[in-house]
């Protein structure tokens, strides 16, 4: 099973809010998740995000891989660098 670490959007029409969660890669992009990490809110000034890093190291430490848009948010929360050098201590 390929899991990935991707957004969920929620909210109205035209003001999106998203939810970043963990999912297996064939559901939906709204359907099924298996947990939920954070959440991403592009809309307030300034962009709103916030993740639990130990929920998203622990994932990526075990296989899970982020999608593009995700992963530029791990980076510039310092995220991909944790699990980094996680990954170098072992």
């Amino acid at each position: 099973m390929a899991v990935k670490i991707r957004l969920k959007r929620m909210g109205a029409k035209k003001s999106p809010f998203y939810r970043v969660v963990v999912a297996d890669s064939r559901s939906p992009r709204d359907g099924r998740f298996i947990e939920e990490i954070g959440y991403y809110n592009p809309v307030s000034n300034p962009a709103e995000v916030k993740i639990d890093e130990e929920k998203a190291a622990k994932w990526m430490l075990t296989g899970a891989q982020p999608t593009d848009t995700v992963r530029n948010l791990f980076s510039k929360a310092g995220i991909l660098q944790k699990v980094h050098e996680a990954k170098n201590q072992k």
